[in-house]
């Protein structure tokens, strides 16, 4: 079961709102979301737990390339919403997959023997670099430092553990508006 709260920052301090994380598919999809509920290209910090086991942060700033920390990669890998933080954060963005859709492999063009040639020589390279793929690293990952800031400091995120999401709550100052969303 996950729990997930976008907290946005305004001029009077933090507004929040239940996050349904059914139509977020990648990191882009979340990414948007929390543009959505920015005021005023203002912070907005997007929390997501996992029933105590993991929660990932993800801060969004106007039209800057989101931040991302994860509490445990490998717990948080094992899980949909986890992995798309964790792939993003490792760099596994499926390049695999969007090589092989540029590839015609229908037949029926020219060049039959060039797409099919090609499909072998991607098959090939898959195979050789399985064994060289980057594990997740066990613990935290991601930028630690994203809520330096706003109140959390990098020490006491990566000290985090049960209930983290009340507690960075607590620390930005907006315990009551995301307790309002639970």
């Amino acid at each position: 079961m996950y729990f997930a709260a976008l907290l946005a920052r305004t001029e009077d301090g933090w507004e929040a709102s239940d996050m349904e994380l059914d139509g977020v598919e990648s990191l882009t999809d979340l990414t948007d979301l929390a543009r959505s509920a920015a005021v005023e290209d203002d912070t907005v910090v997007a929390l997501i737990e996992q029933e105590d086991a993991w929660f990932g942060v993800v801060r969004v700033d106007g039209e800057e390339d989101p931040r991302i920390f994860v509490s445990n990669a490998v717990l948080a890998s094992r899980s949909s919403y986890g992995s798309m933080l964790t792939d993003e954060l490792l760099g596994s963005d499926d390049e695999e997959d969007n090589e092989l859709d540029e590839l015609d492999l229908d037949g029926t063009e020219d060049g039959e023997e060039d797409a099919v040639a090609a499909f072998a020589d991607a098959a090939d390279e898959d195979a050789e670099g399985a064994g060289g793929a980057e594990p997740v690293p066990s613990g935290p990952l991601g930028d630690a430092r994203l809520l330096d800031d706003l109140g959390v400091n990098h020490r006491e995120l990566l000290a985090l553990d049960g209930d983290a999401l009340a507690e960075i709550a607590d620390a930005l100052g907006a315990t009551e508006v995301l307790e309002a969303v639970r």
